[in-house]
């Protein structure tokens, strides 16, 4: 089973930092998806958070260890 793990962050670049620290923290063999997500009624790139979509296909990645790292950049880890 493939586990998807998605980190929100407040803007492109702490995305950016999360998803390269990702890979170099849990050698991951590709770089995370980085997706927009824009609040509900909002058009304005201000108002939009980022995800951070790792890939686990062997479920070793540790939650609370993703959701430290997302609360380095003032994100977290949504819950599956």
């Amino acid at each position: 089973m493939n586990v998807r793990h998605v980190l929100v962050l407040p803007d492109r670049d702490a995305a950016e930092e999360v998803a390269q620290e990702a890979v170099d923290r849990f050698g991951l063999p590709e770089e995370p998806q980085l997706v927009r997500d824009a609040l509900a009624g909002e058009d304005d790139a201000e108002d939009a958070q980022w995800l951070v979509v790792v890939e686990d296909p062997q479920e070793r990645l540790d939650t609370g260890t993703l959701d430290g790292l997302a609360a380095e950049y003032e994100g977290w880890l949504e819950a599956p």
